[in-house]
């Protein structure tokens, strides 16, 4: 495999590996496994997880829905709230396949009421932590009110209530972020409780990929959305939701040059390849990801000292030890964990497989603005 740019290439043995435990997990629980997709938007590792006898999958925008739905993918739920400019979009889709709908405000639904040509089903987003988006699990009133815009409208099908922990992700060890979903469960188990002697068909959505990779306790869910485990990333491995050899992408960027007096060397790689997705480095200075060599057909893991240290636009600034920057040549090609795999895809664009296959993602529609 002839590396000349920076280049994100996935290991597929470790993704396959990844989606197979995660497969298990849900099976030994008895819920639902319904993967997000947003981390690798590809249609051939979607396909993967076919292969293990997945059949509903979560996505993150309508254009992602429907891209699924080309390939055959029939039951999708779009886990952000509707976004009512792309209704012609969604109608589109909802002629290839079921959908679900995420929404915390009645108003969204009196408006698909009007415009829906066929029945969706509807999760009403709970918030139990976050503070993103949702309904506040406590807020009983303002809960019922969203309800009862759904309830008696053909078009418009209760699901139940789902819910996305994305406060795990500031945990600090694995015992917070089982105190994390713990306290997500209980908050979710009040509202089922509630609400289930009248909709006796209601589901529980709950998914994050630390919950998800760390806990064994799902009493009272039904399904789970987990997406990054698919590739994890060094945040995942901070937290403590895998191992670094369970992280199934690397960027490879070419060295370009090297600053003796700093011990830095200087990658063809920037923002524009990695994000701007940083984790505080030992020194409380950011770390934009961790460094492997390949010397005489072997790597060696950089320890924590050395990092991708900084970024602009194209280039990459790698802080090493001296003896370390003796290893690094000019020309070569290092490897870097990136801190965020979903946004490092993102920006990426496709993959080259550690056997030198090329896999696409989704293409990105260009919108034109005319005056």
């Amino acid at each position: 495999m002839k590396i000349s740019r920076p280049t994100l290439v996935l290991n597929k043995t470790i993704c396959l590996q990844n989606i197979e435990l995660m497969v298990e997990k849900a099976k030994r629980h008895h819920v639902r496994f319904r993967p997000h997709f947003k981390t690798h938007q590809s249609i051939e590792i979607g396909r993967w997880f076919r292969q293990q006898g997945v059949r509903q999958i979560t996505v993150s925008s309508v254009e992602m829905a429907r891209y699924f739905a080309s390939d055959g993918w029939d039951d999708l739920t779009i886990a952000i709230p509707f976004n009512r400019h792309e209704t012609d979009e969604l109608n589109q889709v909802i002629e290839l396949a079921a959908v679900n709908l995420v929404t915390d405000n009645a108003e969204t639904l009196h408006y698909l009421k009007e415009h829906l040509k066929k029945p969706v089903g509807i999760f009403v987003e709970i918030s139990t932590g976050y503070a993103r988006t949702g309904i506040p699990s406590f807020a009983i009133h303002a809960i019922e009110t969203v309800v009862d815009a759904i309830i008696h409208h053909p078009m418009l099908n209760f699901k139940g209530f789902l819910t996305h922990s994305g406060h795990a992700y500031q945990a600090r060890s694995r015992n917070e972020i089982q105190n994390i979903q713990f306290d997500t469960l209980q908050k979710m188990a009040q509202i089922k409780k509630q609400y289930l002697p009248r909709f006796p068909d209601l589901e529980i959505s709950v998914g994050d990929t630390p919950t998800c990779s760390v806990s064994e306790n799902f009493q009272g869910v039904d399904e789970i959305r987990p997406g990054n485990f698919v590739f994890y990333d060094l945040t995942q491995y901070q937290l403590g939701a895998c191992h670094i050899d369970d992280i199934a992408v690397r960027m490879h960027c070419p060295v370009i040059s090297k600053q003796a007096s700093r011990n830095e060397i200087i990658i063809y790689g920037g923002a524009i390849h990695f994000s701007k997705d940083w984790l505080l480095h030992y020194d409380s200075k950011p770390s934009y990801g961790r460094i492997i060599i390949r010397k005489n057909n072997e790597t060696q893991l950089l320890g924590t000292s050395s990092c991708l240290s900084r970024l602009s636009q194209e280039h990459g600034v790698i802080k090493v030890n001296s003896k370390e920057f003796q290893q690094i040549e000019i020309g070569d090609i290092v490897e870097i964990i990136p801190v965020h795999s979903c946004l490092t895809a993102q920006a990426m664009g496709r993959y080259i497989t550690t056997k030198g296959d090329t896999i696409s993602m989704m293409p990105r529609e260009q919108t034109m603005l005319t005056q």
